[in-house]
């Protein structure tokens, strides 16, 4: 029996040149009508190569479909290398393995076309459709995941652009439950396996040229999962007959096909795969599995780009659909440590977490206190960080000193940042003074009117004796803020001891909308009774064209000839 072997370029080149289109098309006929001619197999499957003509690619690629489709549920599940005596002498049983044995090239050659720079996209298509075909054409309709493991490792390991092969799988093949199920499966252990293939890298690789392109590869294939498993549709009811549509089998949505019964006495790594590819029982255990490919990703070197892009999804398209949430809590704590915009993007789910799942962060207030800088006025995601730190600053049971720390710490900002910025701080300070009330002594200080007595009659003892000393001294206590600007720890802030004068210099403010905003509110700031609290989000995605827009629709408004 002939048996194929790898040709050298030059000798493909003339193999190529000797068999014409329709000498392929006649060798493809002769397999399929009869077995006789069993050895055009090998000839045909040597064309399916990235470096073959597309035209003879696609016509092996047809033909051997053709003869294996039928072939492939009744093929034995591996090589002939544990055959015992008695089998390998029975012709049948040899003839068999050694299909099998050409089954797998041909699909291992299907993946080489499928993620290879040379070959056309049209054909890709083909090529990944015919492989998607065998996946399900397991024995009793069962799912190949062998076969689709191959594929996925392929994708994710491979040196060239797959982007395209990324697209087609997930508007074609992604709706399916079974192969969501099989995706997460595949994609936690190639999670793993490159967390392993990265800490092995660490300890013995050089950061030289051969360093680089490992780390550059596990950069790869890093985005190559996270653009996979990003994609994967979300299982969100199972009242909803396309979430419960199968690729493989012909079963319906309550999983009560004869294709997908297990069969009696099969193998136990054969039962435990047929018992779960029924849909309902797929819905049920693919949450534990979409739990376990998140978390084994989450643990890889996430490249900087992916990391936001991560952070930015977690709240809406992952924690919902994990089964614990609460897993997340190493990662989501080490990202909010890490601090800058970080810190911010991991604030959302942190929230979540903490408000819903029942996280315990003892250091939440103050690494929140850490993020209030300048730069985060100008930052990207600061309407959603706003949005939140309105939020965390809610609670009844935070205590004054924190809701000072944050107001004086605010109100500090208002004066060097941007005008937009100045709004949004205008109006946390106003929802903090409404919830708190044990915090308006900020802006109303009795104990500073007895002060400012004793000043004035220093002022004028000291004006009558005429001594500069004293009255720089005077000038320097009167000025004088306990609130320490630079100290990182609220507690340690004297904000209890401080007032909020930077609000009152708002209302000179340069820009109008500032001033008016503030004048809006001076009158009852202190009155809780009479105001309600201001909706964060109408000025937390402000900017100086905003500001602007606003400006020109007022004056629009008053019709100014």
């Amino acid at each position: 029996m002939a048996s194929s072997t790898s040709a050298l370029p030059k000798t493909r080149k003339k193999r190529d040149n000797k068999y014409k289109l329709k000498d392929l098309k006649a060798l493809g006929h002769q397999l399929l009508s009869s077995r006789a001619h069993v050895n055009n197999l090998p000839l045909l499957l040597s064309f399916v190569s990235p470096a073959s003509p597309p035209p003879h690619a696609l016509e092996s690629l047809l033909s051997l479909q053709s003869f294996f489709t039928p072939l492939v549920p009744d093929l034995p599940p591996s090589a002939a290398s544990s055959l015992g005596a008695g089998a390998q002498a029975d012709p049948e049983v040899i003839y068999r393995t050694w299909l099998r044995s050409k089954f797998d090239e041909f699909v291992r050659s299907l993946i080489e076309v499928a993620v290879s720079a040379q070959a056309e996209e049209t054909l890709k298509e083909i090529v990944l459709d015919a492989i998607m075909e065998f996946v399900k054409m397991g024995k009793g309709g069962r799912f190949q995941s062998a076969i689709y493991h191959q594929l996925l490792h392929s994708i994710v390991y491979s040196s060239t652009e797959v982007e395209f092969l990324l697209e087609l799988l997930s508007s074609k093949y992604l709706k399916y439950i079974d192969i969501r199920y099989f995706t997460y499966i595949t994609l936690e252990k190639l999670s793993r396996n490159l967390e392993t293939k990265d800490m092995r890298d660490d300890r013995s690789v050089a950061d030289g040229e051969d360093g680089r392109d490992l780390k550059a590869s596990i950069k790869r294939s890093i985005s190559t999962i996270h653009y996979i498993i990003s994609h994967v549709p979300s299982l969100n009811s199972l009242d909803e007959k396309s979430d419960c549509e199968m690729w493989s089998g012909s079963g319906d949505a309550s999983g009560t096909s004869e294709s997908l019964k297990p069969e009696v006495e099969k193998p136990k790594s054969e039962k435990h795969e047929s018992s779960v590819l029924s849909a309902t029982k797929i819905a049920k255990k693919i949450k534990l599995k979409f739990t376990k490919a998140w978390i084994s990703f989450l643990r890889l070197p996430l490249p900087l780009d992916i990391y936001k892009e991560v952070l930015v999804s977690l709240p809406q398209a992952v924690i919902p659909h994990l089964s614990n949430p609460i897993m997340l809590c190493d990662f989501l704590t080490r990202s909010y440590d890490i601090g800058g915009v970080v810190s911010v993007m991991a604030l959302s789910s942190l929230f979540i977490l903490m408000t819903q799942h029942g996280l315990e962060y003892p250091n939440f207030y103050e690494k929140l206190y850490a993020l209030l800088q300048p730069s985060i006025f100008i930052a990207k995601h600061r309407a959603k960080f706003f949005e939140l730190l309105d939020s965390c600053l809610k609670s009844p049971l935070l205590p004054a000193y924190l809701a000072a720390a944050f107001a004086k710490k605010l109100s500090r900002l208002a004066l060097s940042v941007p005008p937009a910025g100045a709004l949004v701080i205008v109006a946390l300070i106003h929802n903090l003074l409404r919830r708190h009330p044990s915090i308006n002594c900020l802006v109303h200080r009795e104990d500073g009117e007895s002060e400012a007595k004793d000043h004035l009659k220093l002022e004028e003892q000291t004006a009558g004796n005429g001594n500069d000393s004293t009255g720089m001294l005077l000038s320097k206590k009167r000025s004088f803020d306990h609130f320490r600007d630079t100290e990182v720890n609220p507690v340690k802030t004297h904000a209890m001891r401080s007032s909020l004068w930077e609000i009152d210099t708002l209302r000179h403010h340069y820009c109008p909308p500032v001033s008016r905003f503030v004048l809006s509110l001076e009158n009852d700031l202190t009155v809780r009774a009479k105001t309600t609290e201001v909706a964060i989000k109408d000025f937390s995605s402000g900017s100086y064209g905003t500001i602007f827009a606003e400006e020109v629709k007022l004056l629009s408004s008053l019709q100014i000839p």
